[in-house]
């Protein structure tokens, strides 16, 4: 490892023009994001991946622009098509979409389906799609399902149901059905572990990380989220579960939002826990025929919060979401800490960050904290890349 000291890199980047060495790390490492959100307004809206819109955070020109090779492409279905059984059929035509996309700028995007693609693909200069599922492929756990998206390219996924707790694994934030995961849960894992797909512990009840963790075969990744021991609420990981994904080989990947990294934007916004029964929340979309749950979605899009309506005294630095980082490396080890940013999934993002063409900051925040070279492109994409050769090795 390169040891550097925090006060010689403070000093250099006082120095240093834009363009300079610390934008050359950025640029020369590979870089992972394990969560970006593209799918969701390119099917309720019509856009294309490949054009640079005006609002939100993230299309493949901004991801370029921001030294992105590679990320897990979100499959997103929202806990509104559950009620109405919709959540089989809203995956399958965002999967398609997903791929339709992809081919459609295939001179700037490709399908990875595993390590080997990943790298291939980021050296050629094109960003590498890694297909990651948010939501269920089937509230019961079909395992048929599971097994067809495979084939279609899908090779990751999450145990939970977004927020909601489906029929094999208890969610953070909503009622304890199984106290972790029931023994349907673990065939899911047996099955993902067979066909080398990385499972995603995000969105999953403490009990459910651990339980996923003990009963995989391969590490585990939680791609999105915060520590909880920084805001103390149950949709963030526990110190006991990171370790348990760390113990595993597996990687936890901090969301870049000040929800889930700033106490004072987090007292100041919400009051009181996040935990509560979904299901009843979600009663006035069960007779409602998928066109008007595609409205009533896509009315909430773009999925971001506007910086203008949130006072400046409760916005976080981009070195307030580093000293996050290190929270994390010093709790589990450089080798299991990433990034999942979220882009378009909600976050307010730091001050220094308008979209996806500002993740060279995460770099430069990382340098002043006095991380070198090899522990800072083990957190950019290599601790990712890392599990996901693991995995997909079948």
């Amino acid at each position: 490892m390169i040891r550097t000291s925090a006060f010689v890199i403070a000093a250099s980047t006082w120095l240093l023009p834009l363009g300079s060495a610390q934008d050359d790390l950025h640029s020369e490492s590979f870089v992972m994001d394990a969560h970006v959100h593209l799918m969701t307004r390119s099917l309720l809206e019509g856009l294309d991946i490949g054009d640079r819109v005006a609002d939100g955070h993230v299309d493949l020109p901004r991801l370029a622009a921001g030294g992105i090779d590679a990320v897990f492409f979100s499959v997103y279905t929202p806990e509104a098509y559950y009620p109405a059984r919709y959540e089989v059929k809203n995956t399958f035509r965002v999967v398609s979409l997903a791929l339709d996309q992809i081919e459609r700028n295939s001179d700037r995007i490709e399908l990875a389906l595993d390590a080997e693609d990943i790298r291939r693909i980021a050296a050629s200069g094109k960003i590498a799609a890694f297909l990651d599922l948010e939501g269920p492929f089937d509230l019961d756990g079909d395992l048929h399902v599971l097994r067809a998206l495979h084939r279609l390219g899908l090779r990751s996924a999450q145990l939970t149901a977004h927020n909601f707790t489906n029929e094999f694994a208890d969610s953070c934030c909503d009622i304890s059905k199984w106290g972790g995961i029931n023994e349907h849960g673990r065939a899911v894992i047996r099955e993902m572990n067979r066909l080398g797909m990385v499972i995603n512990v995000a969105h999953g009840s403490t009990e459910t990380i651990l339980q996923a963790a003990d009963a995989s075969e391969d590490p585990v990744v939680y791609t999105h989220g915060g520590f909880r021991s920084i805001i103390d609420i149950e949709r963030l990981i526990s110190d006991e579960a990171a370790k348990a994904v760390a113990a595993k080989g597996g990687v936890i990947a901090l969301q870049f939002g000040n929800s889930f990294n700033n106490p004072e934007y987090f007292k100041w916004k919400f009051d009181g826990p996040l935990v509560a029964n979904v299901s009843t929340k979600l009663d006035r979309f069960r007779r409602m025929p998928v066109a008007e749950i595609d409205a009533a979605v896509a009315r909430g899009l773009p999925f971001v919060t506007d910086p203008s309506a949130v006072p400046e005294r409760y916005r976080m630095g981009i070195d307030q979401l580093a000293r996050n980082i290190e929270f994390g490396v010093r709790l589990v080890g450089e080798d299991h800490i990433a990034l999942g940013s979220d882009f378009d999934g909600g976050p307010l993002l730091p001050r220094e960050m308008r979209d996806a063409s500002d993740y060279g900051e995460v770099t430069k925040a990382l340098l002043r904290l006095g991380y070198g070279e090899e522990r800072i492109r083990k957190i950019l994409g290599g601790n990712l890349l890392r599990v996901i050769e693991q995995v997909t090795a079948k």
